[in-house]
């Protein structure tokens, strides 16, 4: 069994330790099968996700050239495997990967989980998602994204891992651990300045760590740099969050298990 890694740099994991692909466009061919979560992937998208503008000659002859490639080194990785893990399909290339051999669809697969998660399940949730985002080791593909369909590919984990963040600071919150998640809240808010989510919660652990003041701060920032960035005032969400701390409201200081996250 082979062990895929893309949350970061492209990492192939074996039973003896990780295996390295050398070579940009067999990175790049490993990176586009991977993407595509098992689905097959034609030849002239592998084409020009490898080659981009600059796609030789003979592009049939180059591709099969890479393919082949690809098949010997997987295989002298798995030498008891009984087929190819990459075919050929009428619709083009496949790479055979299985549940829990990619850590891309397992974060994934954690996020849709803690979406539909119970707001009762909070410590589950947090600890779930701890997990999954212990998994990044980095960007995705370590920087290296290639061409247009690894670009995509790229953005969308990352906004995945976004969500991550934010459902995981929920339930931290709901948990009361308000001063426990104020340095990640802040990194967060600040490597991500027009993501409003990032800000509410912020705010709202720095009102449960009695720094009122520097929540309404936060948002003053905020507004500023909306207005400034975009040209656009606070949400109606953020400006609730704004009024709740202004009057004091009990559901920020409410039980741990309630939700107080209705607010924003």
């Amino acid at each position: 069994m082979l062990k895929f890694s893309i949350l970061g740099a492209l990492q192939i994991r074996t039973v003896s330790g990780p295996a390295e692909i050398s070579g940009d466009l067999q990175r790049t061919l490993v990176q586009t099968l991977l993407v595509s979560e098992g689905q097959p992937v034609s030849g002239e998208s592998l084409v020009e996700e490898m080659w981009g503008d600059a796609v030789p000659d003979n592009q049939a002859n180059a591709l099969q050239a890479h393919v082949s490639r690809l098949r010997r080194k997987l295989r002298g990785l798995e030498p008891g495997r009984a087929g190819s893990r990459v075919t050929m399909h009428p619709s083009g290339y496949r790479l055979l990967v299985t549940e829990g051999e990619l850590d891309a669809a397992e974060f994934v697969r954690a996020v849709r989980q803690a979406e539909s998660a119970s707001p009762q399940d909070a410590e589950h949730t947090a600890r779930l998602l701890g997990g999954a985002l212990a998994q990044w080791r980095g960007p995705v593909f370590g920087g290296f994204t290639g061409g247009t369909l690894c670009q995509l590919a790229g953005a969308r984990y990352e906004e995945y891992r976004m969500r991550a963040m934010e459902l995981r600071f929920d339930a931290e919150l709901r948990l009361g651990r308000h001063a426990a998640v104020l340095a990640e809240l802040t990194e967060a808010h600040t490597n991500h300045p027009l993501r409003e989510r990032f800000c509410e919660q912020l705010m709202i652990a720095l009102y449960g760590s009695g720094r009122q003041a520097d929540a309404l701060d936060v948002f003053r920032r905020m507004r500023r740099h909306l207005d400034d960035e975009l040209g656009i005032q606070p949400s109606p969400a953020l400006r609730q969050v704004e009024s709740a701390i202004l009057c004091h409201d009990p559901a920020l200081a409410g039980d741990v298990r309630s939700s107080l996250l209705q607010l924003a």
